[in-house]
């Protein structure tokens, strides 16, 4: 993937607004152009049902969403490895992670069944699926 094809649209974690990211330019800090607040992008950003598609749609990186709920004891296994590949992959890969309990209708389009899902996407389609705890190398796989 080239360096001039590879932005992403994000929510601010702040104020919720949707904001579109040249990741080329990570290293620069870009911030929310609502509330001016940093958008951190070396760590997993929260989705929801409002912005999972058109953020998974416009990506021009991939992009792996983790589908899990809070009281899921695999799920909390699988945050810092999830943290790891967002800070690994920052600017060539986008890591989102999506509350299943309160984002009933992405859990269903997606035919969600058994959480943690990891669901990769290239080009705004899917390209692979993992289900429950698995290790980094996994993670990895599905991201290359």
């Amino acid at each position: 993937m080239s360096d001039a094809s590879r932005r992403a649209t994000v929510r601010c974690p702040f104020c919720s607004r949707l904001n579109r990211v040249d990741l080329t330019r990570i290293a620069q800090g870009p911030k929310c152009a609502e509330c001016q607040r940093p958008l951190l992008l070396d760590r997993p950003v929260q989705a929801t049902d409002a912005d999972l598609d058109e953020t998974v749609r416009t990506a021009e990186v991939p992009v792996l969403v983790d589908f899990y709920a809070e009281w899921c004891g695999p799920c909390k296994v699988m945050a810092p490895v999830l943290d790891d590949v967002a800070a690994a992959r920052q600017g060539r890969a986008l890591v989102l992670k999506l509350d299943t309990d309160r984002n009933p209708a992405a859990a269903a389009k997606f035919g969600i069944r058994g959480i943690p899902t990891l669901i990769a996407f290239r080009d705004g389609r899917e390209s692979g699926r993992q289900v429950g705890a698995v290790p980094r190398a996994a993670v990895d796989a599905l991201l290359d």
